[in-house]
C-alpha cells in the first residue's frame, strides 16, 4: 500500500471516532444525545437542501466540504455548547492544536487543503464559511424545536439568549431561513412563558 493511500485510510480511521463525541443536543425525537459524526452529516444535508437560502455568491460544494471536517476537532476537544459557560480564547486554541494533529494526518496536500478550509469555517467571513456556520446555528435550533425544547431547558436558553448567540449568525447568512425559523421559536418561546 502507498504511504498516501495508508496516510487517508488512518485519517478516515481517526475521523471515525467524531461518532463517540455526544453532544448537547438531542435527537429530535428526544431520545437521547447527537453524536457529532450524526450532525455532520445533518448539517450538511441541511446545506445541500436549503442552498436556496444562500447568497449568490456561495458554492455549495465549499459549504459541503466544510460542514464534513469543521467538527473533526472534538474528537480531541469535545462539544462545546454553545448555551454553555467556556472561555472562548481557550476553547479556539485548544480547538486548533486538535485539527493540526488530525489533519497532519493526511497526505500534504490533502492537509493543507482541510485545514485551510476549517480556518475559513472557523474565520467565518467568506461567503462559504458565512452560510456554513448559518446551517450549523440552524440545526440544533430545529433540534430544540422538535424535541420540545431540548437543552434549551437544560441551559435555561431564553428567546433574547437564542437571538443573540444564534440567530445573529442564522441570519447573517441566511437571513430569509431565520426569518421563518424565527417566528417558530417565538412561538416556542411564547408557549413556553404561558
Amino acid at each position: 500500500m502507498s504511504d498516501r493511500l495508508g496516510r487517508q485510510l488512518a485519517f478516515l480511521a481517526e475521523a471515525d471516532r467524531l461518532k463517540t463525541v455526544l453532544r448537547a443536543n438531542t435527537l429530535a425525537d428526544g431520545s437521547r444525545r447527537e453524536n457529532s459524526g450524526e450532525h455532520s452529516w445533518h448539517v450538511a444535508l441541511y446545506a445541500l437542501i436549503l442552498a436556496d437560502q444562500a447568497g449568490p455568491d456561495v458554492r455549495i460544494d465549499r459549504v459541503l466540504r466544510m460542514l464534513l471536517i469543521h467538527d473533526l476537532v472534538e474528537i480531541d476537544c469535545g462539544d462545546t455548547p454553545i448555551h454553555g459557560s467556556h472561555d472562548a480564547a481557550s476553547v479556539a486554541a485548544a480547538e486548533s492544536t486538535a485539527a493540526d494533529r488530525i489533519f497532519r494526518l493526511l497526505p500534504e496536500d490533502q492537509a493543507a487543503d482541510f485545514r485551510a478550509l476549517w480556518d475559513e469555517f472557523e474565520a467565518n467571513q467568506s461567503p462559504d464559511a458565512v452560510f456554513a456556520k448559518s446551517i450549523d446555528r440552524v440545526q440544533p435550533v430545529m433540534q430544540n424545536l422538535q424535541s420540545g425544547g431540548g437543552t434549551w431547558k437544560e441551559f435555561a436558553v431564553t428567546s433574547e439568549q437564542l437571538d443573540t448567540r444564534v440567530g445573529a449568525k442564522i441570519a447573517r447568512g441566511a437571513p430569509g431561513l431565520w426569518a421563518h425559523v424565527r417566528a417558530l421559536t417565538r412561538s416556542y418561546f411564547d408557549r413556553a412563558a404561558g
